[in-house]
Formats: structure tokens, sequence, C-alpha cells
């Protein structure tokens, strides 16, 4: 499985998005002979083939919210998995984004409060991610930092925390530095990719990885930071620039 393959190339964390078809005994006894700790999971997507990439912030899909949500606190406690990232959905087809936006966002928010309160009796912390409507999902409605942290706001609860995805916060706003020092006080996991082809951190494109790296450890961020990339080559190529970091601060 991907875990083996993570702990073969010297992760001691992963981060899982949806391993909902895979068997749960199977992840515990993996998870146990390897010593990886899974550090993140995303609620259910719903019915992709229809369309769904989550669905939090979808008007009249609250009941199955609730449903993918009890199946990922499954998950999460055979696992021991600290973090759920409940994903928002897309905005439906033939709404206008203005039109709806205040609904989904009402939604949304109901939504999040209800797994807070839940998630809080297992000492689980709830995500949300803004994924940028440019490139990836001209239809996702949570597209940025700034809508997420007052959606955040309005739900008002400690363990609902921001997912900084690197990638999307670059094409939707840039910034990042300003971004980061305002938003690491509700930043609860972090996500790197190369911009704009999401290859690995130190291929050609818009971003200094190395500057981002000390932006975060100078701010004080002590969270994991999750490889969401898509290699150029093999897998186990695409990591030397992993090693090739830490020799360089160790030096």
């Amino acid at each position: 499985t991907r875990i083996l393959a993570a702990a073969a190339a010297g992760f001691q964390a992963v981060e899982a998005a949806w391993l909902y078809d895979s068997d749960l005994q199977e992840l515990q006894r993996v998870r146990k002979a390897t010593g990886v700790e899974v550090v993140l999971i995303n609620t259910p997507p719903g019915d992709i083939k229809a369309g769904d990439l989550g669905l939090g912030a979808v008007p009249g899909r609250e009941a199955e919210f609730r449903e993918g949500l009890d199946l990922s606190l499954k998950y999460a406690r055979a696992l021991d998995c600290k973090r759920i990232h409940l994903m928002a959905g897309r905005v439906p087809v033939d709404s206008d984004r203005a039109t709806v936006a205040k609904e989904m966002e009402a939604v949304f928010v109901q939504n999040l409060k209800y797994a807070a309160d839940i998630l809080s009796k297992e000492g689980i912390t709830g995500l949300i991610e803004p994924i940028n409507t440019r490139i990836t999902d001209p239809r996702y409605f949570l597209d940025s930092p700034h809508q997420a942290s007052a959606i955040l706001e309005k739900v008002g609860k400690p363990n609902m925390k921001l997912q900084m995805d690197i990638f999307h916060w670059q094409i939707m706003d840039g910034n990042l530095t300003q971004n980061i020092q305002k938003y690491i006080p509700i930043i609860g996991h972090v996500q790197i990719a190369q911009v704009p082809g999401r290859n690995e951190p130190d291929s050609a494109g818009e971003l200094s990885y190395s500057y981002l790296f000390d932006t975060l450890e100078n701010i004080g961020y002590q969270g994991y930071i999750g490889c969401e990339y898509k290699p150029q080559g093999s897998t186990d190529e695409g990591l030397g620039w992993i090693r090739e970091y830490w020799t360089h601060r160790k030096c």
C-alpha cells in the first residue's frame, strides 16, 4: 500500500484523503506495522460521478454530510488520526455563485458547528481548505483564505482551523508572506506544490520554498507539511528535494 511506500521512503507520517474503499483493519495493521502516523483524512466527497466534491456547504445535503462525517470519524478513531478536512463542496450546477453564496455559507457554518462539537469530544481538529477556482476547480465554494477566515470566525469553535495549501493560495491571492503572517493563528495544516504545474517544490515555477519554509519556521508553525504535488517522474525520484533540503539544513 501507499503507507508502506511512504514508510520505505522515510516518512513518519502520511495524509490520506479518501481511504474509504480500503479495508479498515488492513489500514490499522499497516499503520501499526510501520509506525507511520495518519495525520489527515478528508470527509467523503459525495457522489463524484454526479459532480460532488464534498458536501459541507451544499444546501439540502446536510443529512449526507452528517453521514459522511460519521464515516470519517470511524476511520479517524481507528487510525488515531487527529485532523479531518471537512470539504465544502461545489456551487450547484446551473446556480450563480453570487446568488447562492449567502445560503451556502450559512449551511457551511451550521455544518461546521455541528462537526466541531462532535470532533471536540474525540480530540480531533476540523479543517477547511480553500481550493482555487482559477485553475483547479471553478465551481468550488471555498476559494480564498479570507473567505475561510470569515467563516471560521462565524463558526467560533477552537478546534476548527484553516488548511493552507500554498498552491491554491498563490493562485488565488499571492501575497503569501503577509497572508501566512495574518492567518498563522488559525492555520492547522499546510500543504505544498509548485505553481503553476503542481509539481515538486524545487521544480520550475513561481515559488521559493526555501523562503516559505523559513517563513513558516520563523513564525512558529509547529504542524505537519503535506506534499500534495504530482511528481514529474517517479515518486521516489521526486523526493530528492527533501533530502537536499535536510542536507542543507544540517550544514
